[in-house]
């Protein structure tokens, strides 16, 4: 015996009479209900054996007609009216073909669509995640004893001193005389590699630039470092030159941070 609350959908299902959604749904309850699973085998023996059996009785013309002719509507033409009883099933599983046939169009234009929009998405992802680690080890430095590893205003002190820490010698300058004075630097960790992060000053504000190789991959692909935007209430903005990356993360207004770059950049 069926659970009552689906013993319709059951019949129904075993007539091909529900739609796609109500068929999968049954189809999910029949795998956990023995009973249900039973009922629908004995209903599709059932089916069988009525079909196979030659059953099919014509109704008698007197009570078909009148049958027609109370419904108010026209009568089927002749190779209409041996089909009745099995136009409806055929119909409802062609209805049936035509959802999966849209489901799966459904998935294949998703797929696609992801497959342009996912890598994006990555990236941009990737992106924020840089440039959250770059404010966030900016953040830090300011932190008593942690902005210089090297203090000095000299980038011929400055420079020397990540030989032989670092895989790269990145470039250092000192911009003292457009009111952007160079006072140190030190090793850091950012997109899961050390980085040579260069201190400057601005009156009393601090301007840490991340550099590392452009064939780094972790923190190679994030292009939008490049494009200047506040974060947490701190100025970012990035740049390349020659083999390098650079990130300038400060709290100086974003006009300052601009100058900055651009005259680093020169």
């Amino acid at each position: 015996m069926a659970c009552e609350r689906d013993q319709l959908l059951l019949h129904a299902y075993a007539d091909g009479e529900l739609d796609l959604v109500s068929s999968l749904e049954f189809e999910e309850h029949l795998k956990a209900c023995t009973e249900c699973a039973q009922e629908l085998r004995n209903q599709q023996t059932l089916q069988k054996a009525i079909r196979g059996g030659n059953l099919y009785r014509r109704a008698p013309e007197g009570l078909r007609s009148r049958i027609i002719a109370a419904s108010g509507k026209p009568e089927p033409v002749a190779n209409e009216i041996g089909r009745g009883a099995v136009v409806p099933m055929r119909a409802t599983r062609r209805w049936a073909a035509l959802e999966w046939v849209a489901v799966a169009a459904a998935i294949l234009i998703v797929a696609a669509v992801g497959l342009r929009i996912v890598p994006g998405v990555l990236h941009a992802r990737q992106d924020d995640l840089v440039a959250q680690e770059i404010v966030a080890s900016h953040i830090r430095s300011l932190q008593p004893g942690h902005l210089f590893d090297v203090e000095s205003t000299d980038q011929h002190t400055v420079k020397p001193w990540f030989d032989g820490k670092l895989d790269f010698a990145p470039p250092v300058r000192d911009l003292a005389d457009q009111g952007y004075p160079l006072i140190g630097g030190r090793l850091d960790y950012i997109g899961n590699r050390t980085v040579a992060a260069l201190v400057y000053q601005r009156r009393k504000h601090f301007i840490n630039v991340f550099v590392w190789p452009e064939s780094s991959v972790d923190v190679t692909h994030a292009p939008g470092l490049e494009k200047q935007r506040p974060i947490n209430g701190y100025n970012l903005i990035g740049w390349r030159s020659g083999e390098m990356r650079f990130c300038a993360v400060s709290d100086v207004n974003a006009d300052d941070l601009r100058q900055f770059a651009q005259l680093l950049q020169q």
